[in-house]
């Protein structure tokens, strides 16, 4: 059996189950008809799988980046500067793009977010392959190209997730989107397997352009999925537009965006949430960016969970958006506190249970499994909370603003630990790592503090319903 396949036996088998067990649950009942359900699923597919196959056009670089490295086409420096312009870029880009998104559909921003990443994609192969030729010089011509073109590409990036959040909120009532919810980790577990595990397959067997030209086609294939397929509203789709019971039920049209984010800024759950993701951020790329490189230093790269990392986190972040859709609206009342501090708990507790298991095989599992849970911390409240609190009018701005934290958690994780983790001869010891978890334990804490201030939040409608 070919590795990708036996590879992807896992997920599929997972997914199926899914979708056995999702199709049984008690269903949350709001009169809706069996037609307006099967639109919406083809609505809801199309846009999430594009959401996933962003994620295949983004992380690719980051996935090959040893490969290039041995190949001689770039440093491990010089993929750092690229990459940090990139989420320079990506996290800015928010700013922007989510007023965008409320102004102009989430569908048309999943068109720019689509296509502008194919060609950026585009021109990042035909870079490397005039680099591989012999046309180009790496350091003056190669390293600076991708450079702009990674940057471009993070910015057509940044649309995705406001672009799905936009899309799905007037779609979904709030006592809906628990699920919904889990969905959104699901499609972040899918896309983090396309890109790591898929990525680095195609570079081996069909050389390092592949690894950018086959993400290109397969986001022009979104892209056309979302001119043809994808409404904004159920009202655009032949079916009647209902109040989804989220903060923005009964605002008439879209107010400005500094008068969004004033609003937004001014509620203290709002700031608790965003200070939440920003823990989250923190967490997700504290565990998924480092422990390859821990596993690899200290000789472990041999170990079942190093070679197949990409397709574990993808398993783990499907079982945690499962769980944490389920729980959230069939135990906790469709209340998203509750949900992000049973997963907090979890992280808090693998963040100790990491101290002690550094250069053991136990070590490994642990980080899966606080995977599973930052994932569905993510998928409730960046991809639920945010239509939530922002409502189905103003969701582009809100979760702009707590994307962008996520993505400032991201980034304080990166220069923290780029500087206390051990390197060089000292990083082969596996006790040299202590640091890291004892950095991770108190952000796991601080996140399930707050999460614990919003136990009770509910969105706060802005006027009666019309």
């Amino acid at each position: 059996m070919p590795n990708w396949i036996e590879k992807s036996a896992p997920i599929l088998i997972l997914l199926v189950a899914v979708a056995i067990v999702l199709s049984r649950l008690p269903k949350v009942d709001l009169g809706h008809s069996e037609a307006f359900k099967r639109r919406r699923v083809f609505n809801w597919l199309p846009l999430g799988l594009s959401y996933a196959f962003l994620y295949f056009g983004r992380y690719n670089l980051s996935a090959i980046v040893d490969q290039l490295q041995n190949a001689g086409l770039m440093t491990k420096s010089q993929f750092g500067e690229i990459d940090g312009i990139g989420s320079i870029v990506y996290g800015v880009a928010f700013l922007l793009n989510g007023p965008l998104a409320d102004k102009l559909g989430g569908r048309t921003t999943m068109i720019f977010a689509t296509a502008g990443s194919a060609l950026m994609n585009v021109g990042m192969a035909g870079a490397l392959y005039m680099s591989q030729t012999g046309q180009w010089d790496t350091a003056t011509s190669l390293v600076p190209t991708l450079s702009i073109l990674n940057a471009l590409n993070m910015y057509f990036q940044s649309f995705g997730a406001v672009s799905i959040v936009k899309v799905n909120a007037p779609w979904f009532h709030v006592r809906e989107r628990g699920v919904l919810g889990g969905l959104f980790g699901i499609l972040i577990s899918l896309g983090i397997y396309f890109a790591y595990d898929w990525s680095k397959a195609l570079a081996e067997s069909f050389g390092f352009v592949s690894a950018f030209s086959v993400p290109a086609v397969v986001l022009l294939l979104a892209c056309a999925s979302a001119v043809f397929i994808i409404k904004d509203t159920p009202g655009k789709a032949g079916f009647v537009d209902f109040d989804t019971g989220d903060a923005s039920s009964g605002q008439v049209g879209t107010l400005p965006v500094f008068e969004v984010a004033k609003r937004m800024l001014s509620q203290r759950v709002i700031l608790i949430i965003v200070a939440i993701e920003f823990c989250s951020g923190f967490m997700r790329q504290g565990v998924m960016k480092w422990f390859r490189l821990y596993a690899k230093s200290i000789g472990e790269q041999d170990s079942f969970v190093y070679q197949n990392w990409g397709m574990l986190l993808c398993v783990a972040g499907i079982l945690g958006g499962v769980f944490a859709g389920f729980i959230s609206d069939h135990i906790f009342g469709s209340r998203r506190g509750p949900v992000a501090a049973v997963l907090y708990a979890g992280l808090l507790v693998g963040s100790a249970i990491t101290i002690g298991s550094l250069g053991s095989p136990v070590l490994g599992w642990t980080m899966i499994f606080m995977s599973l849970c930052v994932i569905g911390v993510h998928g409730m409240l960046s991809g639920t909370a945010s239509m939530d609190f922002g409502g189905s009018k103003n969701a582009g701005v809100v979760t702009g603003i707590i994307d962008g934290f996520v993505y400032l958690g991201s980034g304080a994780q990166a220069f923290i630990f780029g500087a206390i983790l051990p390197s060089g001869d000292a990083a082969k010891q596996a006790d040299a790592w202590t640091v890291w978890p004892i950095v991770l334990l108190p952000v796991a804490a601080a996140g399930l503090l707050f999460c614990t201030r919003v136990w009770n939040a509910r969105p706060q409608k802005t006027a009666a319903a019309h």
